[in-house]
């Protein structure tokens, strides 16, 4: 299982990103732990400037904007 965590203020494109990420790993069949971070100083630790930002087992894949489905397939891959 992935942990992922969605890192950003709650805005549409962080509801997208949560909501593609869902999408795909249930495609996929893939189980997923999926975390939504609002926390600004939980965000800032992962010194990530532009959200939304997505962390995949602790390392940071992404930041800025949302993901396309290509690319959330690749990381669940």
């Amino acid at each position: 299982m992935k942990n992922i965590k969605v890192l950003g203020s709650g805005c549409a494109n962080c509801k997208a990103t949560a909501k593609l990420i869902e999408a795909v790993a249930k495609e996929r069949g893939i189980l997923v732990s999926l975390e939504k971070v609002e926390d600004i100083q939980t965000i800032m630790s992962y010194e990530v400037m532009s959200t939304p930002a997505v962390v995949i087992d602790g390392a940071v894949v992404h930041a800025g904007g949302v993901p396309t489905h290509k690319t959330v397939t690749e990381w669940l891959s």
